[in-house]
């Protein structure tokens, strides 16, 4: 089997978890590259012999290499996996795909020219009750979905400072800016993946709760929520979250279709709930079925430890099994830019109160071009050092002024919040 001889960009956080599932999967770390250099120090007493980069434009002539897994900052995978592509490098990028709409178009055209593949890094759709859930639905037994709901619950303890230093060091990182809309693959991959459904169009309702705690620590933006609601191509409806902070912390998923629905129970559990619709029921089955779906035991032990549910594992193993039988793969770049789409304009539906958007097909030329120039962002850029072009929130009394995010920066660094 061939070896994949893999770069990796951004080494400090989800990059530095893919380590030992890229190398079970017959990859091997040829070079590394990151801003900082005790990164890139870590990363060389962990892999040893490995060539490290600050310069990206030097890391990208590494000889031989022959993929790259971008994981930079959240908003700032595109202009990476552009220049990647149009050096026909293999990309495997985090999520979003693109920041921008621009970006999308851009990335989209790039893939195009390219003789490499491009795929998306989105893990949530590789567990194992999501796997399962597209096993039963793609059997047929439910019949056509109609209905689906995706969350992606992950509340903050707001007095856990050490915590949210390390996730959010200071108030022009991109976690505190983030709109709930934009974190959104891992609540809409998995329907996407399930079912095979497309969104066509979104609209978008917050749900606002501001988080203020006795240590004046509170993310940047007042909503907990957002509540993303997408018409597919298949006249189908998704209801998903971007990165949630009501109740608890979980994520499900749930599928109802024509003869009954399949979700995954809410209590860690992995175990699916299959119903059935009581004159639909398929030989075999029962009217209600609980069970836990089980990996196989040759590689239970690899999956099981390799992060979110055995999802990092599979990442790796569809990517370089894509590129070793050269097909694309399933979360290609028409996926990666549709979720990004459902994100972008589902934060601009949030700002006006719910007003629709289409979804563009970046497959389609005309979509493109009406999308080629729209660089609106809720971020700040470390790439360019621009500012946000569009507010973060629809309420203005929570808008992010010089003077909060001093504070905040002030708060986050001293000790009286330790």
């Amino acid at each position: 089997m061939k070896k994949i001889r893999i770069g990796i960009l951004g080494v400090a956080g989800r990059g530095k978890s893919f380590f030992d599932n890229i190398l079970v999967n017959d990859g091997e770390i040829v070079a590394v590259c990151d801003i900082w250099q005790p990164n890139l120090d870590t990363a060389k007493r962990t892999l040893g012999d490995v060539a490290t980069y600050l310069d990206f434009n030097d890391f990208i002539e590494h000889e031989g290499m022959d993929a790259i897994l971008v994981s930079n900052y959240f908003h700032e995978h595109a202009p990476f996996a552009i220049r990647a592509l149009e050096k026909n490098v293999h990309v495997l990028s985090e999520c979003i795909s693109n920041g921008t709409m621009a970006e999308g178009v851009a990335l989209v055209r790039a893939a195009e020219r390219s003789n490499a593949i491009y795929m998306l890094a989105e893990n949530y759709p590789f567990m194992i009750f999501n796997q399962e859930m597209r096993r039963v639905y793609r059997g047929g037994t439910l019949g056509k979905v109609l209905f689906a709901e995706g969350e992606y619950n992950h509340p903050l303890d707001p007095n856990g400072v050490k915590y949210i230093r390390e996730l959010c060091p200071h108030s022009k990182h991109w976690r505190y800016q983030l709109p709930r809309a934009y974190y959104i693959t891992h609540s809409l991959a998995p329907l996407m993946y399930i079912t095979g459904s497309r969104p066509t169009r979104v609209c978008a309702l917050p749900v606002v709760a501001p988080l203020e705690q006795e240590n004046g620590i509170s993310k940047g933006v007042p909503e907990r929520a957002a509540i993303i609601t997408c018409l597919n191509d298949d006249n189908s409806v998704y209801r998903v979250t971007g990165c949630a902070a009501f109740g608890s912390h979980e994520n499900s998923y749930r599928i109802c279709a024509e003869h009954g629905q399949i979700e995954n129970l809410r209590d860690g559990s992995s175990r699916v709930l299959l119903n059935y619709d009581s004159w639909s029921v398929p030989k075999g089955r029962e009217v209600h079925n609980l069970y836990k779906p089980e990996w196989p035991e040759e590689t239970r032990a690899l999956i099981e430890r390799s992060g979110h549910g055995g999802g990092d594992f599979f990442v790796i193993k569809e990517f370089f099994d894509c590129i070793r039988e050269n097909r694309r793969p399933e979360f290609d770049v028409y996926f990666a830019t549709t979720t990004a789409s459902v994100a972008i304009l589902g934060h601009r539906s949030m700002l006006e109160n719910g007003v629709p958007y289409d979804i563009p097909d970046f497959r389609n030329e005309d979509d493109r071009a009406k999308y080629e120039n729209d660089k609106l962002s809720p971020f700040y850029n470390t790439l360019d050092g621009s500012e946000p072009t569009i507010p973060q929130t629809n309420f203005p009394e929570y808008n992010m002024t010089p003077e909060k995010m001093a504070e905040y920066d002030r708060k986050i660094n001293t000790s009286e919040v330790e």
